[in-house]
């Protein structure tokens, strides 16, 4: 897979800030590993080839100053460096993949990214600890803004029949 760590893990870390999870340090892990895993696949969807990321590297993700606005996020003044590799539509997706893991499921298994994106347990199956790391981070009805943004792109490339598209 062609390198998508900066906006992986710019996308992971805004969907961290946004949705945070409770306090502690094991909170705090497993809520990262599932934001990761989920930006993972979102990105691994969004920018399959490597023209794709060669693109995305020359004009850039956008930012996250869109994502603020709808969620009232109000970043620190010294978040603007890792702000800018936000890319607006992989959080969209990675919400979609957090809100419902039938789906982050279906996402992985029709997707030829299995090798490339490693284990995915904790965004298909959490755990109860999992579950409990991230009340707000899995909540349907708080990430529906952010979700529902980019779901009907999600769910045209993963050609899911029948799919919800608000």
């Amino acid at each position: 897979m062609p390198d998508l760590t900066p906006v992986i893990a710019a996308c992971a870390r805004w969907l961290l800030n946004a949705y945070p999870p409770p306090p502690g340090a094991l909170s705090r892990a497993l809520a990262e590993a599932q934001a990761r895993q989920a930006a993972t696949l979102a990105a691994a969807l969004r920018h399959p080839t490597a023209l794709d990321v060669q693109l995305l590297d020359l004009l850039g993700p956008g930012g996250a100053d869109r994502l603020d606005h709808l969620t009232g996020h109000d970043p620190h003044p010294d978040d603007s460096a890792w702000r800018t590799w936000v890319d607006e539509t992989v959080v969209s997706w990675a919400a979609c993949l957090l809100a419902d893991p039938t789906l982050a499921a279906h996402a992985l298994a029709t997707t030829g990214h299995h090798a490339d994106v490693g284990a995915m347990d904790r965004l298909t199956h959490p755990n109860t600890h999992d579950t409990q790391a991230t009340a707000l981070l899995r909540h349907p009805d708080l990430l529906e803004p952010v979700a529902g943004l980019h779901r009907t792109g999600l769910m045209q490339r993963l050609a899911v029949e029948g799919a919800e598209t608000v």
